[in-house]
């Protein structure tokens, strides 16, 4: 059932949002896929969360995902987006799975002034470098797909629109399993009490690297769509603020739906646009009060709205 679910998810996602595409300006497209690729960041964050661990940091996976992009096609001489976007995810996964045999002994506020001040002293690092265009960044040449190139701005921004609905639909449908999964389910443990996942035989200290791999997986994987999207890389993608929005995001959408996640992100992108437009100078406090709301009244998040209550039977589970 679960895999009929994911077949599903993976066919009929990318095509709704295709058709979607297909009738909206190209500026709605763009930042459609701006919004796709902050979700997946965030989703890394939901993943950690679920674990009982909040990170500030996720932004430094989104930049190292944007620079590896940046990086293969100014000095590789790589144009494909497939190959970019994997370039870009691989690289943040071993950079992550470096850290995280570090930070996977820490946790509450250890664990998020660690990862924030990592994420800061890459910041840092970046506007130095001169050799990446310091503080400025540097501009990105258009991508390629399957070896072929857009032959205007519009149609490349649909491209790429269209290989971010793919990739959001096979994130949708492996994050899902992964949720409703053993696997997935121990975080709630590991979250609860550590002490008793131990005595069954788990591993928090496992559980928490391989959801922070994943996660640093995930955040490199959106921040090359943003790099290529943007065509420009520069080390505010590590700043405190891009952490912060992710942050803003996960808890917008909860820990319950992976899909929550993916509208959350839209609703912030697109409220974001409108109300820096027409309310440049209070379109924080009207985010701020959405998600005091969100807090008071909508706990669990926008998942609680997007998922039917299921019967939960009691069963027995291995965590080894």
């Amino acid at each position: 059932m679960r895999g009929r679910s994911a077949l599903l998810t993976m066919i009929l996602t990318p095509m709704a949002l295709a058709a979607l595409g297909g009738v909206l300006p190209n500026w709605c497209v763009f930042l459609l896929t701006i919004a796709l690729s902050k979700a997946l960041a965030a989703l890394g964050v939901v993943i950690l969360l679920r674990t009982g661990l909040l990170s500030f940091g996720q932004g430094l996976y989104y930049c190292i995902g944007a620079y590896a992009v940046g990086l293969a096609m100014l000095y590789a001489g790589i144009s494909d987006a497939v190959l970019l976007t994997l370039a870009g995810g691989l690289v943040a996964l071993v950079i992550g799975a470096l850290i995280g045999l570090l930070l996977a002994g820490y946790r509450g506020i250890f664990f998020a002034t660690l990862t924030l001040a990592l994420s800061m002293l890459a910041y840092g690092a970046l506007t130095k470098a001169d050799v990446l265009g310091g503080s400025d960044g540097l501009n990105l040449p258009p991508p390629t797909f399957f070896g072929y190139r857009s032959a205007s701005a519009g149609q490349s921004v649909y491209a790429l629109y269209l290989f971010a609905s793919v990739l959001t639909a096979g994130v949708i449908a492996a994050c899902s399993a992964h949720f409703d999964s053993v696997r997935g389910l121990v975080s709630f443990a590991a979250r609860d009490n550590e002490i008793r996942v131990e005595y069954l035989g788990g591993s928090v200290h496992r559980i928490v690297f391989e959801n922070f791999a994943v996660a640093a997986l995930l955040g490199g994987l959106g921040g090359a769509l943003n790099a290529l999207a943007v065509a420009h890389i520069d080390p505010e993608l590590a700043f405190w603020t891009t952490s912060g929005e992710f942050v803003f995001v996960a808890i917008l959408s909860g820990h319950v739906s992976v899909v929550a996640v993916f509208v959350a992100s839209v609703l912030l992108e697109f409220a974001r646009s409108f109300s820096s437009q027409y309310f440049p100078n209070a379109w924080q406090m009207a985010l701020g009060l959405f998600m005091l709301a969100i807090i008071l009244f909508l706990p669990n998040g926008l998942g609680a709205l997007l998922r039917w209550p299921r019967r939960v039977e009691s069963v027995g589970v291995d965590v080894t």
